[in-house]
């Protein structure tokens, strides 16, 4: 047995002068075990522990064991805590490379897939209890957040359909004179913008703007273990923050959806008005072609639309991790998948409009 007895204090620059030659005695290959006796040390800091901790690491690649004498029980547990997480780096790092890749995947797959499936199943029962009971739901967040949905995003949404429906008009003009056709172009536009355009850009600018929104705060009550607090007090985190966001997108993106709509309809109403069509042409053509089962699929296609980029930013609010850039990860998260979301479900829409006759 090696009987090595430290004393003073174990900082920085001590540690440096003893590092070199206890890690050449203690691979030397001759030990037994070894036994550190620390009643006379009166200081530790981050070089000491790492001393020691590396004097266990070698031992265990050696096969000897390491006894602490007289170790103070503060830096005991400091010890504990620096082992345990070497040896779960060690585990790590060995199971790491062993592991298959695809395997990997699909695990992370698979749990991703969980965690979804188990979101929704408690965001529709939120949804189902608000209506059940609706002097339970949190009235004055619901009203909060329809007005940052909607209110506060009103003049860029118009500024938007208004630009949309003046360019679509003009283009379509333009090639459709040719041809002596121009009257058809508030058919066009209006089927267009009810049936695809107007929901289909409702849902993305919900998914730029407050989605984005949606994901930065609830990740950052996580980062700030604010949903931790919520959850020690018995209450669901899902149920208070996620329930009134879903609730005000409901109520709110079906009328954005209609503001828009307009906003094109006045676009392309300026345009026409520029070429010598009056305005009640304009105006009869839209309404004769625009039907029930256009306004229907619309009101559809945006009610799917916001739950489901409400439903995905506040998740990936839910699952922000650690770290400065954890809530800019989240929310740049939470845009893509909404996009992406927005998008497969247009497509989705489209096939069965079709097979339907819809």
């Amino acid at each position: 047995m090696l009987v090595v007895r430290l004393s003073g204090d174990l900082r920085a620059a001590a540690v440096a002068r003893l590092w070199r030659p206890a890690m050449e005695r203690v691979r030397a290959g001759d030990l037994k075990s070894l036994r550190l006796e620390l009643d006379e040390a009166r200081y530790i800091d981050g070089a000491g522990l790492a001393l020691l901790v590396q004097l266990h690491a070698e031992a265990h690649a050696g096969g000897f064991s390491v006894e602490l004498q007289g170790l103070p029980p503060r830096y005991r547990h400091l010890l504990d805590l620096a082992l345990r997480a070497e040896a779960a780096d060690a585990e790590a790092a060995t199971a790491g490379g062993n592991a298959n890749p695809l395997r990997e995947r699909l695990e992370l797959l698979t749990h991703d897939l969980r965690e979804l499936v188990c979101f929704v199943g408690e965001s529709a029962q939120v949804v189902y209890r608000s209506l059940r009971h609706p002097k339970g739901v949190r009235w004055p967040d619901v009203v909060t957040q329809a007005c940052a949905v909607g209110v506060q995003s009103l003049p860029i949404l118009l500024l938007i359909g208004f630009l949309m429906g003046l360019i679509m008009s003009f283009q379509s003009v333009i090639t459709l004179q040719r041809f002596g056709g121009e009257i058809y172009v508030p058919n066009m536009l209006g089927l267009v913008m009810f049936r695809e355009m107007g929901p289909l850009v409702t849902a993305i600018l919900l998914a730029a703007r407050s989605g984005s929104a949606f994901a930065a705060e609830i990740g950052t009550m996580r980062v700030n273990e604010e949903l931790d607090a919520l959850t020690t007090m018995g209450i669901s985190p899902v149920r208070f923050l996620v329930g009134p966001r879903i609730l005000s997108s409901l109520a709110v993106v079906p009328v954005m959806t209609l503001f828009f709509n307009f906003a094109s309809l006045v676009g392309g109403a300026l345009v026409m008005l520029s070429i010598g069509f009056p305005l009640v042409t304009f105006t009869s053509r839209v309404f004769a072609n625009v039907t029930a089962p256009d306004l229907i699929g619309s009101f559809i296609k945006i009610i799917v639309f916001s739950l489901l980029v409400a439903g995905v930013s506040c998740l990936k609010g839910l699952r922000t991790g650690g770290g400065a850039s954890a809530v800019g990860r989240s929310t740049t998260g939470a845009v893509v998948s909404g996009l992406v979301l927005i998008t497969v479900a247009d497509g989705l829409f489209a096939v069965l409009f079709y097979y339907f006759d819809f």
